[in-house]
């Protein structure tokens, strides 16, 4: 299914993001961790694409089986590092061949050990082109875009930013997840923006539960997060705790995605790091909150026993 008909219903979609081992072994733990997640009913999952292509095949092959095999809506990335237009048409063409209706259309990250990004000849060198190219060539397939509450890192500013966004959805995307974020005022204010700027499609959020204080400061100077004073105040305060700083990230990511919901968030997407238990806890308890008339609160009790 379509993952824009999902988006129509008007009921906010939940769902999970893992990357590709690169060996057999990690392939078929994280297949049977789909499996599991399979009773929970999420919306879809997304299989990214290696830096450079390196998991290539195990993302076509992963998709395909999760939709196919375990019977869950599937979404492969594709980026344009590394390829050129006509084998990234030959792997558009492999994942439609195979049930694959939706693509998350990216210009990706630079391959480790280069600063900037590499044109590769032939290929494409922003997202726009690739959304463009996916679109003529299957003009049935759903078309999801990156989009960033906070800026893209390389942008100039914010309003060239949201003009590249505004390229891309022209282009053909039919929804944008965004990067991960930690405070919630920016994305809402950065919908604002967008809807102003004539990009009305569906916006996902991206969210990822702090599971320790070094991922934090990696991932944060790696895309630009912003980490709320008192959010970095509190893991801080208990760093040398490894239990208590998931405690505390836990409990933030839960808080966040209820408000997010409570605001009418077209859907929340998990960036697993392929640790699933963590997000399954927070999928559950907000799934929870969805089906009742419950106020929109988590007991601390209740997130302590996540990974």
């Amino acid at each position: 299914m379509r993952i824009s008909d999902l988006l129509r219903e008007k009921r906010p979609t939940l769902s999970f993001e893992f990357f590709p081992p690169k060996d057999d072994i990690g392939f078929w733990d994280l297949y049977r961790t789909v499996e599991s997640l399979r009773p929970l009913e999420p919306s879809y999952v997304s299989v990214t694409y290696g830096a450079g292509g390196t998991t290539r095949l195990k993302t076509l092959d992963l998709v395909a089986r999760i939709k196919s095999d375990i019977g869950i809506e599937s979404m492969a990335h594709l980026t344009c590092v590394g390829s050129t237009r006509s084998a990234i048409g030959r792997t558009v063409d492999d994942l439609r061949s195979r049930g694959i209706e939706n693509i998350l259309a990216l210009r990706g990250d630079t391959p480790e050990g280069q600063r900037e990004f590499v044109l590769t000849e032939g290929g494409f060198r922003y997202a726009n082109e690739l959304a463009s190219f996916i679109r003529e060539r299957h003009g049935d397939l759903c078309i999801g875009g990156a989009c960033y509450p906070e800026g893209h890192p390389e942008a100039p500013g914010l309003e060239k930013d949201l003009e590249n966004l505004k390229r891309k959805v022209d282009a053909g995307v039919d929804f944008l997840i965004t990067q991960l974020f930690f405070n919630n005022d920016g994305f809402f204010a950065f919908r604002d923006r967008a809807v102003h700027a004539g990009i009305n499609v569906p916006i996902v959020a991206g969210i990822m539960p702090i599971l320790s204080a070094g991922q934090i400061r990696r991932f944060t100077q790696m895309c630009g997060a912003t980490i709320p004073a008192e959010l970095l105040r509190k893991i801080e305060g208990v760093e040398d705790d490894p239990e208590a700083v998931r405690h505390v990230g836990m409990y933030h990511s839960t808080q966040q995605c209820l408000a997010l919901l409570e605001q009418e968030v077209a859907g929340i997407h998990f960036y697993t790091l392929n640790r699933s238990t963590a997000t399954r806890a927070i999928y559950q308890l907000i799934k929870t909150d969805l089906q009742t008339d419950e106020p929109h609160s988590v007991v601390a009790g209740s997130v302590s026993d996540m990974d």
